[in-house]
């Protein structure tokens, strides 16, 4: 693949709920924890409040292409959490914000096919599944019948003992081989549109992390948009001996890589900050 490709990618379109949009530029995607255990704090939001209609506006004024709202903490070592609670935290949320906001996209950050569905039925756009199908058999088939794009991530386990799992002869080639098998899979059950996320921080350690970051376009060769989520992370806040509320700086400074790496989407705690590096990024690769 020539440098050209890389920095200068074809135009990407998604298509949801029969309508286009295209990503001529890279988009930021504003994360919406609706949980009480996400491992940044900053980022926890009451479900049953004006909290999350106040850091969707924010989010929103500072630009945010998507929202991505979840009800489950994917951290290392989380608590299981009901499909009820899940439905229970969401779906109130889903429906205030597109009440509110009509035009703005929304993610449902989700691995059960249930909730994906109510979800979007709800107003989500998009399904963003940390397991890419492995944690629910029947969330492909789901997702390709409520024709919306679907992010698909890679990761090794469950989060409660992913980072126990770790292991790779060769991580770079073993995650193109998931993500090939994963895309053909998706195509096969009918969803036409694929992001691709390598999940930083799932089943990776800090050296791995950094690997995958490095060689980002390596999985262009899928041609599929990629998603990049490394905002406040543990491969930031540990190298610089940080807490995560600290972790802005590295966090933009890792933004950055991953948009000169083939970044398509940053999905970010921060969207005012992800919104800049993304336009100086486009004054380097216009």
């Amino acid at each position: 693949m020539d440098f050209e490709d890389i920095v200068f990618p074809a135009k990407i379109t998604l298509h949801t709920k029969g309508k286009l949009f295209l990503m001529d530029r890279p988009w930021v995607m504003g994360i919406l924890n609706l949980t009480p255990d996400s491992f940044y704090a900053g980022s926890r939001l009451n479900p049953d409040s004006d909290q999350v209609i106040k850091a969707a506006s924010q989010m929103i004024a500072e630009g945010a292409d998507i929202l991505d709202i979840g009800g489950y903490s994917s951290r290392p070592g989380a608590d299981e959490v009901s499909e009820q609670e899940e439905l229970d935290r969401t779906l109130p949320a889903i429906q205030a914000i597109k009440a509110k906001f009509p035009e703005i996209l929304i993610s449902i950050d989700t691995f059960r096919s249930k909730v994906a569905e109510k979800a979007v039925l709800t107003g989500a756009d998009l399904v963003n599944d940390i397991s890419a199908g492995e944690l629910d058999g029947g969330m492909l088939e789901t997702v390709a019948g409520l024709k919306v794009p679907y992010i698909a991530m890679h990761m090794k386990g469950t989060p409660k003992n992913m980072q126990m799992q770790a292991i790779y002869d060769d991580i770079l080639t073993e995650m193109l081989h998931y993500f090939s098998k994963k895309i053909e899979d998706c195509k096969k059950a009918g969803i036409k549109d694929v992001i691709i996320d390598p999940g930083f921080g799932f089943a990776k350690t800090l050296t791995q992390n950094y690997w995958i970051l490095k060689n980002l376009s390596y999985f262009k060769i899928t041609q599929q948009p990629i998603l990049a989520g490394v905002s406040r992370k543990s491969m930031i806040y540990k190298i610089l001996d940080l807490e995560p509320d600290q972790a802005l700086n590295g966090t933009t400074a890792l933004n950055m890589a991953a948009l000169i790496n083939g970044a398509n989407i940053l999905r970010v705690h921060d969207v005012k900050e992800a919104k800049q590096t993304v336009t100086l990024y486009k004054q380097l690769y216009p």
